[in-house]
């Protein structure tokens, strides 16, 4: 406990109440893994998990950061729940014909972990829901303690109607072998600390409105021009229109990006080539389909996670465009991410 108070201390703040039980959880958690490091093979139990859930903004990265930090283990392992998957999907292919691919797949990416982080752990897509069970339960099977931060209890994955009840066995799973810790309130501290210093490349970008080409000279940038359009490749060897590509920055227009069936794998493998972004063409999302919406919040998480720096181009005051029916499921921690960016609008803009 002492740990994360310093840190708090350190970081210019008090933990409040909710705070305080989710790190006292986590410091029992610290204790039960680190003690039981050598008595493995007399035990082989391994300590129940922790599924720590909440509102954007309530510090559930900076408690599990503080923690994982802290932690004296060797065979530990913090992963972004997209990328993990992103690198099963190839290894499960990869021993595709064996009976047992989705162990193989799991001890091939996690080797001898013994204790595995996953950031950001939500459900949306039913075509994944059903891989999604079984990695868990192999991931359990081979007695690895886990902990998992999500803005959704269990009970609230896959929230769609028409798929949840085939979700319902994992959730049943999460929540007999894990601690469902929530963290509660409703203080969002990564909207009051905005305001500061830029903390990360991904505070650094913009949103500007309706994108002028004097907003985009104070950014550094220029309009694209149409010799400059060229495909990026993504995953599967297939490829997204880009409107341009300059050294390590790509320019892409939102309905080539995000009107496409175009996934979070997808993203992640354009990230990992372009450290710098400029998305334009943001419509009002009421107006988009549903899946336009929320592939284009879950193109925010990659962007905002991998700290890549971002000059979003929007049609409309922010406030607008994340206005409507047919928003992201998550559309609060879309919002949350993107007030980090500082906003430009013309003046004669309407």
């Amino acid at each position: 406990m002492r740990e994360f108070e310093h840190a708090a201390q350190q970081a210019g703040f008090v933990l409040d109440d909710a705070q305080r039980q989710a790190a006292l959880r986590l410091g029992e958690l610290g204790a039960e893994v680190t003690r039981r490091r050598g008595l493995l093979r007399r035990n082989p139990a391994p300590p129940r998990g922790v599924y720590l859930w909440g509102s954007v903004g309530r510090g559930k990265s900076w408690l599990t950061t503080t923690f994982y930090e802290a932690l004296p283990l060797r065979n530990k392992r913090r992963l972004h729940f997209h990328d993990f998957f992103r690198e099963f999907h190839a290894a499960y292919y990869r021993h595709r014909g064996d009976r047992r691919v989705t162990d193989l797949a799991v001890t091939e990416l996690l080797g001898d972990c013994r204790f595995l982080v996953f950031d950001e752990f939500h459900v949306h897509d039913a075509g994944d829901a059903m891989l999604i069970g079984r990695v868990l339960r192999s991931i359990l099977d081979q007695k690895i303690t886990l902990l998992t931060t999500s803005n959704y209890p269990p009970a609230g994955l896959l929230p769609n109607p028409v798929f949840h009840e085939m979700f319902e066995p994992t959730i049943k799973m999460l929540e007999e072998t894990m601690d469902v810790v929530e963290l509660g309130g409703g203080r969002d501290y990564r909207a009051e600390y905005a305001s500061g210093a830029a903390r990360s490349e991904f505070e650094r970008g913009a949103y500007v409105w309706p994108g002028t080409g004097e907003q985009l000279a104070e950014q550094g940038l220029s309009l694209p021009e149409a010799a400059e359009r060229r495909p990026v490749e993504v995953s599967g060897g297939r490829t997204v229109p880009a409107l341009a590509v300059r050294g390590d920055l790509v320019w892409f227009d939102f309905h080539d990006l995000c009107d496409q069936p175009n996934s979070t794998g997808d993203y992640l493998a354009v990230v990992d080539r372009f450290p710098r972004w400029v998305l334009s063409g943001l419509p009002r999302l009421a107006g988009e389909n549903r899946d336009a919406a929320q592939r284009f919040a879950n193109l925010i998480d990659v962007l905002c996670d991998r700290d890549v720096r971002l000059v979003l181009v929007g049609e409309a005051p922010l406030d607008d465009v994340l206005r409507g029916e047919t928003l992201p499921l998550d559309v609060n921690r879309t919002a949350s991410r993107l007030s980090l960016l500082s906003a430009t609008a013309d003046s004669d803009a309407h």
